[in-house]
């Protein structure tokens, strides 16, 4: 059976929401173009003037189906509930508004910013929350070179998410290329930038790791996500 595309996506929504529907967008690394073969997903937010829960009972084929092609179910949003949602999700919405494609109708124009304020405070709570996640995950592991280099690939999209805002904390635009991102980071916050760029090479393939830099990798990445959230909560009361 063929996998549903988002073209097909995009048509069941239609039928299923009607003259409700207001937006369909793919956001994340597919829509900058940055999507890896078999390890990046598909992100769908869905914007419509009501939902109700038989609709959403009525889209589950359609969500099984969308997943099995290795997707999470679509983002579905009322468009108010998008446009007083910015406070509490800064980060997503800054990573949305930076990096979308639009497939259905249009993006609300209330919305087109995040405050620099929210975007910190959530920035340094994730940031936080990554750290503690690393040190779980380093003691999961253990020596086992196999689990310490999933981590390390397993974590590295979401540190680029956090990556993307904390550059966003310093009124500045997160740079689309990846090294330079990380590069930007790293001179920001006085972090390392080696490990992950090192890192984001492993991701694409490009070369062997051996059991030793395993773990130095993963130890280095988790110094580096330490100085990150220092710096940020060291900034966390800078004016806007």
């Amino acid at each position: 059976m063929a996998k549903m595309t988002l073209e097909d996506l995009v048509g069941q929504l239609q039928h299923m929401h009607g003259g409700k529907l207001r937006c369909v967008l793919l956001y994340g690394s597919a829509a900058a173009n940055e999507q890896l073969e078999k390890l990046s997903d598909l992100n769908v937010l869905v914007l419509v003037d009501t939902i109700e829960p038989l609709q959403l009972e009525a889209l589950g084929q359609t969500a099984r189906a969308w997943g099995e092609a290795g997707n999470p179910p679509p983002l579905e949003l009322t468009v108010a509930e998008w446009e007083r949602s910015a406070d509490i999700f800064p980060m997503e919405y800054a990573d949305i508004l930076e990096r979308h494609k639009v497939l259905f109708g249009a993006l609300p124009e209330l919305v087109t910013t995040v405050a620099r304020s929210d975007l910190r405070r959530q920035t340094e709570y994730e940031s936080m929350s990554k750290v503690l996640r690393l040190r779980q995950g380093i003691m999961r592991a253990g020596q086992d070179v196999v689990q310490q280099l999933e981590l390390l690939r397993a974590s590295h999209s979401t540190l680029m998410v956090i990556f993307r805002a904390a550059i966003r904390t310093a009124g500045e635009t997160a740079p689309a290329d990846k090294a330079q991102l990380i590069n930007r980071v790293a001179q920001l916050a006085g972090l390392d930038a080696t490990p992950f760029l090192r890192v984001a090479k492993l991701v694409k393939g490009q070369g062997d790791v051996s059991s030793k830099e395993a773990e130095q990798l993963l130890f280095a990445t988790l110094a580096g996500m330490e100085q990150l959230t220092a710096w940020l909560d060291a900034h966390a009361h800078d004016p806007d």
